[in-house]
């Protein structure tokens, strides 16, 4: 689909009543939900990397209290760290958008990543199928998602990442996957504020952000830079209530968080000689490219790990 075509769509969606739920029967029908066993193996295998990070940082998930930020359509990280053993995972969502039939479909497709999520926690594989189990039935039998996860995980929306209400030093990660590219740069500044409030001293947040143009998955005929080719006024035709794109680099979220008042522990960021090539074919906006190096304009992946003093 040329991405034009698919911005004016989403664009058009975010002005008529309902436009939501058609947005997600689209996603449904011809959309990145339309193979949802693959989007769930996807989500997990990025949750297999967080937890990578993390350790890496000298990070443990069992028995600590976690804030996500941006759960979505169905809350794999959540779930998974149920599995791990989190104490508390409070998932919180700007706005509701949780589709129970997709959380039971996700609870049944866990059971293909038991023996992965033994191996990266280092808990009895029986034990985790038990629990795997037991949080399908629970769901089938109409239950919510609080009670299948023995009330671990605790899904908010409306909610509001840069004021949780959560009480001060409280928390031992704060983390988000595929959710910072979609929020202004002044909200992303408030959340790592809030971050740094709820946090316990030495406690952590891990973010993966995606810095390259969503649209680039949809139309192959672009690249993952290509919206670096315009300037702020011209962008603003493209952004809509659906795909909104900041176009933040990567050095930019980690000054964000050291200027919040964290220590950078990891930084997994770098330019792919792909990206530099691709990049040596375009005009860039004069917005980019006189303020950023061509390297740091690459970059179009960024996993962090911050933690606070």
């Amino acid at each position: 689909m040329d991405w034009r075509l698919k911005g004016a769509i989403q664009k058009a969606l975010g002005f008529v009543p309902g436009g939501r739920r058609i947005h997600y029967g689209l996603q449904r029908a011809a959309g990145g939900l339309a193979d949802f066993g693959r989007e769930c193996d996807i989500k997990v295998d990025d949750w297999r990397l967080m937890m990578t990070h993390l350790r890496t940082a000298g990070v443990t998930v069992a028995g600590t209290t976690i804030v996500e930020i941006g759960a979505g359509r169905f809350p794999t990280f959540p779930m998974c760290l149920y599995l791990a053993g989190a104490a508390r995972v409070y998932a919180l969502d700007r706005d509701r958008l949780i589709a129970p039939e997709l959380v039971e479909d996700l609870a049944d497709r866990l059971s293909n990543h038991v023996a992965l999520i033994a191996d990266v926690t280092h808990r009895p594989e029986p034990e985790i199928t038990a629990l795997q189990r037991a949080m399908v039935t629970t769901l089938r039998r109409g239950g919510s998602l609080a009670v299948a996860t023995g009330n671990v995980v605790d899904y908010r929306a409306p909610a509001d990442a840069t004021a949780t209400a959560l009480p001060a030093g409280t928390i031992d990660i704060v983390f988000s996957n595929s959710v910072l590219e979609h929020m202004p740069a002044p909200a992303i500044e408030a959340a790592f504020t809030e971050a740094l409030r709820i946090l316990r001293p030495g406690g952590v947040m891990f973010h993966a952000v995606n810095c390259g143009d969503h649209y680039a998955y949809v139309d192959r005929s672009i690249n993952q830079l290509h919206y670096l080719q315009y300037s702020d006024e011209e962008w603003e035709r493209w952004n809509n209530k659906f795909l909104y794109q900041n176009r933040l680099r990567a050095k930019e979220l980690t000054r964000m968080a050291r200027a919040a008042g964290f220590v950078i522990d990891l930084d997994a960021s770098r330019p792919h000689p792909k990206r530099i090539a691709e990049l040596a074919k375009m005009t860039v906006h004069p917005q980019f490219s006189t303020v950023y190096t061509p390297d740091e304009l690459a970059i179009t992946s960024v996993d962090f790990v911050a933690r606070k003093p």
